[in-house]
């Protein structure tokens, strides 16, 4: 999926065993609900209210850059901007370098394009896509990380974060930051009023929407004027019901759209899509719902909201900010339901790759790939990181903390969001491509057989064949 500032995060590894999600999954599923948020935003009593932090011990070792400058450019703004600053500063203190954040355009790597095009690339670059990433190296413009930065990685990294950075074998990127993808949010008081529970399987998931219908409250908001939130709703059903070496041949289109593991997934959303009064609005009102508006609608209107449930990742508490909701009391979640014999883990994320090979720029890759970073911006809420090095503690709430977790007990056992993988023409741009066929599927999702040929079609131009 691809999207703007703060919501942006959103590859393929090899399977090695399917008991770590398993279990990630099931931790999830137990705890997180029973946990209260400190806060509705994605804050709480951890971060420092004077807006600074603590200062961590140190665990990484960086060079005296006395003098030195350097730049990072990345699409992030407001508060999630002003975080990654405070991460920065960090690094100022320890080395004495001096970093000026670049506020980069969408999509960034256009913008990059520009710079060096004008002789003034920036040191760093946050990339969100492992495409783009390929994108850069394939132009010549990014430089492979340093010994620091990849020992570092090595010593904080699964093996399956490590390989989404890497090109043609060598170390690119550094995912510092990350989503969970695979979780649905819940109004907690709906779900009292119509007797629901939270399911695990998506036969399980049709009956809680049921029940959720009959007790007078619509199932589900779709925000389907971003065409992403629905390759993310596919993906999730793909994943777990094709398996993951599928999963990978499709996000390489080493197999077609016209695959009958395609026609699978389709069918079974429409399950959901397809249900008349089972989707908020309508196809024609979910199409005209943007994403921020899917989440408010469901935690706005007391016991009658527009919907019950949401499909999205960790970012969601963002949104449910916006209301009066509170993330772990009134706003729930639960794991994307099993659709096969295990539930999926989709993630995305956003990795620093170095642009200009100066011993400063991959000393800030070597800072961005260590537990003492992560944990600055993590205490600061809104943030998730695949670093498994860092006391998960400093997270600001019991809910950002369990789905935290859950991410990095993944391991290896997780997918990257199959439209970040994809060329952008075919995954990530408004009104082409996939997002497009899968907002004509959510308007007629009987048409199985067209939207799969149209997919198929724009993937192959998309690809190059």
């Amino acid at each position: 999926m691809r999207m703007s500032s703060t919501i942006r995060t959103g590859r393929t590894v090899k399977r090695t065993t399917r008991a770590a999600a398993t279990l990630a999954v099931a931790a999830l599923a137990l705890s997180l609900t029973a946990c209260g948020g400190d806060d509705d935003n994605g804050g709480g009593d951890n971060a420092d209210k004077g807006g600074g932090t603590k200062a961590p011990a140190s665990s990484v070792t960086l060079p005296k850059l006395d003098g030195e400058s350097l730049e990072v450019a990345a699409v992030w703004t407001g508060t999630e901007q002003e975080n990654f600053k405070k991460v920065l500063a960090e690094f100022e203190k320890r080395t004495g370098a001096k970093v000026t954040f670049v506020p980069a355009q969408d999509p960034i790597i256009n913008f990059l394009g520009s710079k060096i095009a004008g002789g003034a690339p920036p040191d760093v670059a946050m990339l969100p896509q492992p495409g783009a990433i390929k994108q850069a190296v394939d132009k010549g413009w990014a430089k492979p990380l340093g010994a620091e930065a990849t020992k570092e990685l090595g010593e904080n990294y699964s093996q399956g974060w490590q390989d989404i950075g890497k090109v043609d074998g060598k170390q690119y990127g550094v995912y510092y930051k990350a989503a969970n993808k695979s979780l649905i949010w819940y109004n907690a008081q709906v779900f009292e009023n119509a007797g629901a529970s939270e399911p695990k399987t998506w036969d399980e998931l049709l009956n809680t929407a049921q029940m959720v219908y009959d007790s007078g409250v619509t199932p589900f908001s779709v925000g389907g004027a971003d065409g992403w939130t629905l390759t993310d709703w596919f993906e999730n059903v793909y994943l777990s019901q094709a398996g993951p070496e599928k999963y990978d041949q499709l996000a390489k289109h080493e197999i077609k759209w016209t695959d009958p593991s395609v026609k699978q997934a389709l069918t079974t959303l429409a399950e959901i899509w397809g249900k008349k009064d089972f989707v908020a609005g309508g196809a024609s009102g979910a199409l005209q719902t943007e994403f921020p508006a899917s989440v408010t609608q469901t935690f706005t209107g007391g016991a009658q909201p527009k919907a019950g449930m949401v499909y999205e990742g960790d970012f969601v508490q963002v949104n449910i900010g916006e209301t009066k909701a509170k993330v772990g009391t009134d706003a729930k979640v639960f794991p994307f339901p099993a659709v096969g014999d295990t539930a999926p883990v989709v993630s995305g994320g956003d990795a620093a790759v170095v642009f200009k090979d100066s011993k400063a720029a991959q000393a800030l890759a070597t800072w961005l790939a260590s537990p003492d970073a992560a944990a600055i911006q993590a205490k600061l809420g809104g943030f998730l990181s695949p670093n498994k090095s860092f006391d998960t503690s400093v997270y600001p709430n019991e809910v950002q903390k369990k789905i935290a977790e859950a991410l990095v007990a993944a391991g290896d056992d997780f997918r990257f969001d199959m439209s970040d993988q994809a060329p952008q023409a075919f995954g990530g741009t408004p009104g082409k491509g996939e997002w497009k066929t899968l907002q004509d599927f959510l308007k007629n999702p009987k048409d199985v057989a067209g939207a799969q040929a149209k997919l198929e079609a724009d993937a192959a131009a998309a690809y190059g064949g």
